[in-house]
């Protein structure tokens, strides 16, 4: 074996335990047959697991595969072991002799090397050869026969044994005589069935064969010296056996091939190396002589590596098959490459790019990767490369380099576009891509060059940029950056030039064409050196940096400067020279001019004084003569920057460098002198032309001075007026008042001379400005006609609220009120939809909660079914029948069970008997819905098991679920009136209402979970119950013995060793550990925490119970106070916290998985520990709502109990609140009219067998219910008669049905429009009845004040009707027939009131008059106030008109999420369907599976697969610990009882036998789920056969090691 795995196995003493775990085994049968056992397939390959947590089940599949891999090569299976004796180690030694002859079979077949005999070679100590012996012993082993292997499997060949064996003997004669010749004619014999005998070879084969018989003789005469001599001998002790014949042939042979192939190797010839190859000694697979070249490089190369690593000798069997194999699969690659290289040149030529990138991307063409959004990219470069190419195609070597190329271009502009500038750099640096020259310090450049390239192309409409324009990029940034650094050079250089102060020098480094400096002129180089050499310095003062140099920009700046300062001066020095020059000459006006020239920059020339100007530069110049004339040529000027600049008089030209032998000219001015004159000159004219122009200003000095003498007179004079004031204005007074009544005088004299002409002119001016203010008012009327419409609005909207309130809250509210809004009355085309709305969403909830019923009644039924599966109760097929129920109903067939058929002659035929007994039904049943006296009656007639199942199937179906308004406030007054009723009738003590299990509050509780109040639950408790499910740590344990018995449980399970503890203790016992205490209070602290979670969102959601919960809760409280006066208030609240707490929410907190509280997939389930977990939670808070503390047997919880005291206060406020609910009246709106108001009629959805059974059960208990003989039930049950059969209501002929077909007839569902025989208005008898008289009257009313007004309705029935109300009345009633028309049968108003819809205002006045005759006999109605009582009535009838439709609108709403919430519910049971159809289909798969297996050979008729027992002393259980005493009996005779333990048919189950002295006593049968249970509730301890006492945990671990493998 170790041979074969190239790997070490086990010690010798360890190799069995190694072999359990079949690794070894299944890597032998890869060894030699690797197309059964892939080294995938091995489980646990590495044998990690199994060195970590031992044997694992999964490691029999290793053992199995082992098995399969010796059958597919053809071992005789009398050889094999069973899996469990390998596994369970029941026979190894069965296991080493199926190597020993898989060895030999191998051998044979030239496989692998032959185990040799090592008796002798071998030596075991005795400690090792005893422990050997007592495993046999224990296990009852007889050690197989390993000498005759070679024996049996000759017998195993279909052949003549004796033929065979003659010529086997036969050969091992010749090979003794050593004569080749005569052992190969020996071997040649046919019988002998030796195959692939080669004659060349047979001086080998006699060698070979000679030198395998010796050692065998050896081995043999070996053990016959140590064995005794009374043992029978064998004679294949000696011999050969064919076997071992065959595979000596096969090695010569494998040697013979290996050594052909190595000498074709070395002479490099494939077709010799083929034909060696082709030995069928080797037997290599896949072989082909195609790929012979192929061959030959493969095997060349392997031996050159095997060279390499130390190897010496030719190739080995297994290297050549490998070498095959590699080989085949190249020459296969070659071709397909070959054939996607021609693909891909085809694509290209037809220029399809994406054809071209998809054959590109092929796998078999072994390209780089490619990528298709480059496909234009590939296409344009390949179809270049195609067409430079000579051949005309591209090759594979040529394609991989192109394409790795471009897929490195594509990743470049994909990074381009995507801004990824890392991207870019990596694929830029890249080898792959194939650019030449890139710098690491240029990445950055090259990006940017690239992006600013990418951006041109896609402005240019093109998609990639090209290998080439990325290589040209490079090579652009690669030579800009040379010169760059070339430049840096030459900088550095003109800065040194410029500290060493030599102009000339600086001049050379200016020039260097690398710096590429512009302007650079020679003679300038002086100012050069001085320009930038200041500049420098200026630059190191500013930076404070000695070592400061110039930049290029600066010094390029500097020969700018310097070059415009030669300039400048040149123009200065010529300037200056002309004004010399024009003074000489004397001509003013060009004197003049040459001074004002801005060459020379002088400053104050004035045109004025050029005369002066000329006459002072003269005589300047004429003293400079008289001082002497040296006559020089050069003048020196000091020009802008503080430089010298020479200039010469004769050529005119300059310089910067002083001249040799340089002498200043001192006949001519310089600028110095020439603007000293200037500006004296200057300077007197201007003082000259000051006092001129300030002429002005003394004229002003003196007009100041005159005016300040007169503003000195001026103030003398005032304040001699001011004196005089009083005298002043007295004088003033008296003549103006003189001059005022002189006028008025005047003025009263000439109007009444014109009296006339004023009056006239008067009323013209008043009648203008009237007029013009009307106009001005109409037209601001008419430019905010918007506001005023407001503002009308506005005020309308006011009147019609203050008239809306007047309607609402007045005792009488007045005719002209109660006539605006009686329009509300009328049912618009809104109304009626919604009504039909509402009508089908309410028969759909209906029908969905009766088909969700029936679906949860069958799921749960097949739960039931499948529990009694695995118990074997019964069959499978009656699971598959139950299971073709679980069909999904659609709504087609639904609809169809609510409706009968009509022309089958059921309840809904047309005919009259048909029609009359629907109409008693459908009176009956509305009598039982709205007068909840008899249902409640009912109830408690029946026993309580059929009274709940009777809610179940009736009441609730009478009310629809609650499915509107009316229906749950009518079911909830028949819970009120029925608990009452219980109450009264069978409560006696306070206490009996939470002992008992009152029906009433059964029914409540059980209505409020469904379908209404699920969705409540489910907000309350989901959240904090879905936190608890999800804490995978909590984990609570209240009782110290549960936490105790958890402990040493663990302990045992973990250790496998009998706890030295005792199992059955005392909870003060269990407290006295340490252990104990740390995990009760850890328990108890994270008890209290998740349970104030859990009460927070309790008493946080009040709002959120229903309705019905808490009035309900209101109801039972008022009636034990009422029954129950001096019960306390906390005595109440307890029983209300019982309803509320107990009954309705703790199920679901100890359930949420039955509740729908939460969402669990099909087949989920809670763990033990969550289950556990939300039980003590429930069972803190139950204590908590009844205030009950802990004591007694739970003292050992008393610390908690301060806790429940205050959650308890809460809880009471929570209860108090809960109560505090309005009245059903008040809370739906609902009154005796209700019924008359609305628009539809109420209908119900009930089964054929419910109408039936609700029949009978009235008639049967008919008195008790309605003990009054006039009592109206009475007459309706007369109406109907016996009760009809189901076939009758249903229309189906008598036959001779099925109880089947019955049971499914009965479930057929009709819908019934429920009317009430004694309130129907348009009865005959009605007439007197002052209820219908009143309705009738009221609607006509309603209709005659809506078309003629008036105060009172006196007044209005008094008053003639116009034409036009009358027509408006006509047309009015017209359209109200149309919509009539229109109107569902269950929606439309009754034929009397049809027929006075026809009727004329008139008529209708007389209808009424009549009406309130007889009203005012009856008394119900006033004359005195003018019938007031009537319209406030209408009154009361709009304003419920309102809340009617306000309440449909949250009906529909309600009823839309009731809807979705069971369209839900049907879903998960969908899933529930599917779940248990997959499982039955798991079921009858094993059962065929299982068919099959019987049909095999060795399960033959008559014989009975054999059982496994493990046998064990009951000394031996005990020393495990697994069995604690025997009663009656001593331990000493514990080695005489035998326990055997085996498995039975059912899974799970175990057969426990017990041999009393080897004698047959007694057998138990046990249940692994049982002994799972026995150790989950914390027992210890059980009994075997009434007598036998076993620790359960030990048992439990001894059942997983031997059968489980755990």
């Amino acid at each position: 074996m170790e041979a074969c795995l190239n790997e070490d196995l086990p010690p010798t003493t360890e190799l069995e335990e190694g072999l359990r775990n079949g690794v070894y085994l299944a890597k032998l049968g890869n060894f030699f047959s690797p197309k059964v056992v892939s080294l995938k397939k091995i489980y646990d390959r590495e044998q990690t697991r199994y060195k970590a947590t031992g044997l694992h089940f999964r490691h029999t599949d290793n053992v199995i595969q082992w098995l399969n891999a010796m059958a597919e090569i053809g071992l005789p299976k009398i050889f094999y072991p069973e899996t469990t004796d390998i596994y369970d180690r029941k026979n190894m030694p069965r296991c080493i002799y199926c190597i020993h002859a898989l060895s030999l079979y191998l051998f044979k077949l030239g496989l692998a090397p032959q185990i040799q005999d090592l008796y002798g070679k071998v030596d075991f100590t005795e400690e090792e050869i005893s422990n050997m012996r007592s495993e046999l012993e224990k296990y009852g082993i007889q050690m197989p026969a390993f000498g005759k292997i070679g024996g049996i499997l000759a017998n195993e060949l279909s052949v003549d044994e004796a033929a065979l064996h003659a010529a086997v003997i036969a050969i091992n004669d010749a090979v003794d005589r050593q004569i080749p010749a005569e052992t190969f004619a020996a071997m040649k014999n046919p019988n002998a069935m030796l195959v692939n005998l080669e004659e060349p070879l047979a001086p080998v084969y006699q060698g070979t064969l000679y030198q395998a018989k010796q050692a065998k003789m050896e081995s043999a005469r070996n053990r016959t010296a140590s064995e005794d001599m009374e043992r029978e001998r064998d004679v294949y002790e000696e011999l050969l056996t064919q076997a071992e014949i065959q595979g000596n042939v096969n090695k010569v042979n494998t040697s013979s091939a290996l050594s052909k192939i190595d000498l074709a190797l070395e002479q490099e010839d494939a077709a010799v190396l083929y034909e060696a190859l082709s030995a069928a000694a080797l037997g290599l697979r896949g072989l082909r002589p195609e790929n012979r070249d192929w061959y030959l490089k493969q095997f060349l190369r392997d031996k050159q590596q095997k060279r390499e690593v130390g190897g010496d000798g030719p190739l080995q069997k297994e290297d050549l098959q490998a070498g095959v194999d590699v080989a085949n699969h190249m020459a296969q690659q070659y071709q397909h490459r070959l054939a996607a290289v021609g693909r891909i040149n085809v694509a290209i030529q037809n220029g399809d790019a994406e054809k071209t990138a998809v054959e590109l991307m092929n796998p078999e063409a072994q390209l780089p990767p490619v990528y298709p959004f480059a496909a234009e990219l590939y296409q344009k470069e390949l179809a270049t490369l195609q067409q430079q190419s000579p051949s005309g195609n591209l090759t594979h070597p040529e394609l991989s380099v192109a394409v790795e190329m471009l897929s490195s271009v594509a990743l470049i502009n994909r990074a381009l576009d995507s801004g990824d500038v890392s991207l870019v750099w990596k694929q830029l640096s890249s080898s792959v891509t194939g650019l030449t020259n890139v710098e690491d310090e240029n990445s950055q450049r090259y990006i940017d060059d690239l992006l600013k390239l990418k951006a041109q192309v896609r402005e240019e409409g093109i998609q990639f940029i090209t290998w080439n324009d990325i290589q040209s990029c490079v090579d652009r940034v690669n030579v800009v950056v040379h010169e760059e650094h070339e430049r840096i050079l030459a900088i550095g250089l003109i800065n040194e030039a410029l500290d060493e102060g030599d102009a000339q020098k600086t001049l050379q480094a200016l020039q260097i064409p690398a710096a590429k400096l512009e302007g650079v002129t020679p003679k300038v180089a002086q100012h050069y050196q001085d320009v930038l050499l200041r500049a420098k310095r200026e630059k190191a003062q500013e930076t404070r940096d000695e070592t400061a140099v110039l930049w290029l920009d600066e010094i390029q700046g500097g020969i700018h400067q310097s070059n415009r300062d030669t300039e400048d001066s040149q123009r200065f020095s010529l300037g200056v020279l002309a004004i010399n020059e024009a003074v000489d000459e004397g001509d003013i006006g060009k004197t003049l001019g040459s001074l004002r020239s801005a060459d020379v920059g002088l400053y104050g020339v004035t045109p004025e004084c050029a005369e002066t100007y000329q006459c002072e530069l003269a005589e300047l110049k004429r003293a400079k003569l008289v001082a002497g004339n040296n006559s020089s040529e050069w003048v020196k000027h000091w020009v802008k920057g503080g430089y010298h600049y020479y200039h010469n008089l004769r050529t005119k030209e300059g310089s910067w460098e002083e001249p040799k032998g340089f002498v200043q000219n001192n006949t001519q001015l310089s600028r110095e002198d020439i603007q000293s004159s200037v500006s004296a000159v200057t300077a007197a004219y201007n003082r000259e032309q000051l006092w001129l122009a300030n002429e002005s200003l003394i004229t002003k000095l003196q007009a100041c001075c005159r005016g300040y003498l007169v503003r000195r007179e001026f103030d003398a004079r005032m304040h001699f007026l001011k004196k005089q004031v009083p005298a002043i204005t007295r004088i003033q007074a008296h003549w103006r008042g003189y001059k005022q009544q002189k006028m008025y005088q005047d003025r009263l004299q000439y109007l009444q001379a014109h009296k006339d002409e004023v009056v006239k002119i008067q009323a013209m001016t008043r009648m203008h400005q009237a007029r013009k203010q009307y106009r001005n008012r109409l037209q601001y009327f008419r430019d905010h006609i918007n506001d005023i419409v407001k503002i009308q609005a506005f005020i309308r909207a006011n009147k019609a609220r203050d008239d809306y309130k007047t309607l609402i809250s007045a005792e009488d509210p007045p005719m002209a009120v109660v006539r605006k809004f009686v329009h509300l009355l009328d049912q618009s085309d809104q109304d009626f939809q919604e009504e039909l709305d509402l009508m089908k969403l309410r028969e759909e909830v209906v029908t969905l909660i009766r088909s969700n019923q029936q679906l949860e009644n069958d799921l749960n039924l097949m739960d039931i079914k499948i529990g009694l599966l695995v118990k074997n109760k019964i069959t499978l097929q009656d699971v598959v029948s139950h299971s073709k129920k679980l069909t999904k109903k659609n709504k087609e067939q639904l609809s169809d069970m609510m409706m009968l058929n009509k022309q089958r002659g059921g309840l809904k035929a047309l005919s009259k008997e048909k029609r009359e007994r629907l109409e008693a039904y459908q009176h009956l049943f509305y009598l039982l819905q709205t007068n909840p006296t008899y249902l409640a009656k009912l109830i408690f007639q029946m026993p309580q098991n059929k009274s709940t199942k009777f809610m179940d199937s009736v009441i609730f179906t009478l009310y629809n679920y609650a499915s509107n308004q009316r229906e749950e406030y009518l079911l909830l007054r028949l819970f009120k009136t029925a608990l009452q009723e219980e109450i009264k009738s069978k409560v006696d003590q306070l206490h009996e209402i939470v002992t008992g299990n009152p029906t009433v509050i059964k029914m409540v509780v059980s209505f409020n979970r469904g379908a209404r109040g699920q969705n409540a639950l489910r907000q309350i408790l989901a959240p904090v119950v879905k936190e608890i499910m999800e804490d995978k740590a909590l984990n609570i344990k209240t009782d110290p013995v549960d936490i105790y018995k958890s402990w040493v449980n663990q302990m045992e399970s973990q250790t496998g060793e009998a706890s030295k503890l005792p199992y059955d203790v005392t909870p003060e016992q269990a407290l006295a550990h340490e252990e104990v205490k740390t995990r009760l209070d850890a328990s108890l602290k994270n008890m209290r925490t998740v349970t104030d979670k859990f009460l927070l969102a309790i008493i946080s959601s009040l709002e959120k119970i229903p309705y019905g919960m808490r009035f309900i809760a209101k109801v039972l409280k008022d009636s034990l106070h009422e029954k129950f006066p001096d019960a306390s208030e906390d005595e109440l609240l307890k029983i209300v916290g019982n309803l509320l707490y107990y009954r309705y929410m703790n199920p679901a907190i100890v359930a949420p998985d039955a509740f729908d509280i939460i969402d669990l997939s099909a087949g989920g389930q809670l763990t033990t520990d969550q289950r556990r977990n939300l039980g003590s939670i429930a069972k803190m808070l139950q204590h908590a709502a009844s205030n009950k503390m802990f004591l007694g047997d739970n003292a050992h919880l008393s610390i908690i109990n301060e806790y429940l005291s205050q959650s308890y206060q809460k809880f009471r406020r929570f209860f108090q609140a809960a109560c505090e609910v309005p009245e059903l009246q008040d809370k739906f709106n609902v009154d005796e009219y209700s019924d008359l108001v609305t628009l539809t009629k109420p209908v119900i959805y009930i089964s054929i067998g419910e109408i039936i059974n609700t029949h009978t059960l009235l008639l049967d208990h008919q008195d008790a219910i309605a003990p009054e003989h006039n009592d109206p039930i009475h007459e309706l049950l007369d109406d109907l008669g016996e009760v009809p059969t189901v076939e009758s209501l249903i229309g189906e002929g008598p036959g001779n049905a099925s109880d089947t077909s019955k049971e499914m007839l009965a479930k057929t569902e009709v819908s019934l429009t429920l009317t009430n025989k004694f309130d129907v208005p348009g009865d005959e008898n009605a007439e007197m009845d002052a209820k219908t008289i009143l309705l009738n009257t009221k609607r006509l009313i309603v209709d005659v004040i809506r078309f003629q007004p008036g105060e009172t309705l006196t007044e209005i029935l008094e008053t003639a009707a116009t034409a036009e109300q009358e027509s408006e009345h006509q047309r009015v009633m017209q359209r109200r027939a149309i919509r009539d028309a229109k109107t569902p049968d269950k929606m439309k108003k009754s034929k009397a009131v049809m027929e006075d819809s026809h009727l004329s205002l008139q008529e209708k006045k007389e209808k009424i008059k009549l009406g309130l005759k007889k009203l005012t006999e009856l008394g119900t109605v006033n004359p005195k106030n003018r019938y007031q009582d009537l319209i406030n009535d209408v009154a009361k009838d709009i304003r419920n008109q309102r809340r009617y439709r306000q309440r449909r609108k949250a009906e529909l709403v309600k009823l839309q999420q009731t809807y979705n919430a069971l369209n839900s519910k049907a879903n998960f049971y969908e899933e529930q369907v599917d779940y248990y159809k997959s499982y039955i289909k798991t079921c009858l798969d094993n059962l065929a599976s299982k068919g099959k297996v019987s049909k095999k050979p060795r399960e033959m008729k008559g014989k009975k697969s054999k059982k496994i027992f493990l046998r064990y002393t009951a000394a031996r259980l005990h020393e495990k610990g697994v069995l604690l005493e025997i009663e009656d009996l001593q331990v000493s005779q514990f080695k005489n009882v035998i326990f055997e333990i085996g498995p039975t048919e059912e899974v799970g189950d175990f057969e426990v036998k017990a041999k009393f002295m080897g004698v047959q006593m007694e057998t138990f049968m046990l249940h692994y789920q049982d002994l799972l249970q026995l150790q989950y509730e914390g027992v210890a301890v059980m009994k075997l056969f009434d007598r036998a006492k076993v620790n359960v945990n030990l048992l439990i671990f001894l059942l997983n090691k031997k059968f489980y493998g755990k």
